[in-house]
């Protein structure tokens, strides 16, 4: 039988899961992380969700070449609207925007606090994400973050629990990522901000009000980029760290 060949993306993502958990993949695609968890042994088995007919066709014909149907069902479902209570242990949602997670987090609430983990990868808006977690008794246990295909893409593990970060670069950027200077942020950072400075230069001159507000949005992002970075608003200086009372509670 062929090795299932995961994307960095979706490697990273699977290695979040917790060993011995049963699954269900939110939004699963192609089904190719509870295939590939399966055969690693690291689940028991797994439910693969899609709101689209299409993806699930494809991920159960993937089931059945790897001869997996006793193990990986599929299931029509918008979110987790097709799970009950007590079905899964881990609950993956990779690969859509924040928003949407944010709604399917919040229509799916009853049954979510019946799973022991989330595993998340929101594609954007993700400071905003990290906020809607936090401020919905979630706690953020572990991070990563690969960078892929040109694209930069963070995900998550949280829990329930209480969490509360001290800094705002702690939600931009992710408090685990700033913590172990994690090289794929500080690849991104260090673009972002080259990206930033270019724009700035160009409306540096600007008599526009709009122009001006866009310059003050600027400023306010390249400063947390820089703190984020470890420097000070003059890009000269070293800065204090991010909140160690939360670091601490990260695994």
């Amino acid at each position: 039988m062929k090795n299932v060949q995961l994307s960095d993306r979706l490697r990273a993502v699977a290695s979040l899961v917790t060993p011995g958990s049963r699954i269900a993949d939110v939004g699963c695609d192609h089904g190719y992380i509870p295939i590939y968890l399966y055969l690693e042994g690291r689940i028991p088995g797994a439910i693969a969700m899609d709101v689209n007919r299409g993806p699930l066709l494809r991920a159960e014909e993937h089931i059945r070449e790897y001869g997996l149907g006793k193990y990986i069902e599929t299931r029509l479902s918008d979110g987790v609207k097709a799970l009950s209570a007590g079905e899964a242990d881990t609950v993956i949602i990779a690969g859509m925007g924040g928003p949407l997670m944010e709604k399917i987090l919040t229509e799916g609430s009853e049954v979510l606090n019946t799973v022991s983990e989330l595993v998340l990868q929101p594609q954007s808006e993700i400071g905003r994400f990290r906020h809607f977690l936090l401020d919905h008794g979630y706690r953020i246990t572990a991070e990563d973050m690969v960078f892929e295909d040109g694209k930069y893409y963070p995900m998550m593990k949280a829990i329930r629990g209480e969490q509360c970060y001290e800094e705002e670069i702690e939600y931009l950027f992710g408090s685990a990522l700033l913590k172990n200077r994690n090289p794929v942020l500080r690849q991104f950072l260090l673009k972002e901000q080259s990206s930033v400075e270019k724009i700035m230069e160009h409306l540096k001159n600007t008599d526009t009000r709009t122009g001006r507000e866009r310059l003050l949005e600027l400023e306010q992002e390249l400063f947390y980029i820089k703190k984020a970075l470890g420097l000070d608003s003059s890009g000269q200086k070293p800065i204090s760290g991010i909140c160690q009372k939360h670091a601490r509670q990260q695994i």
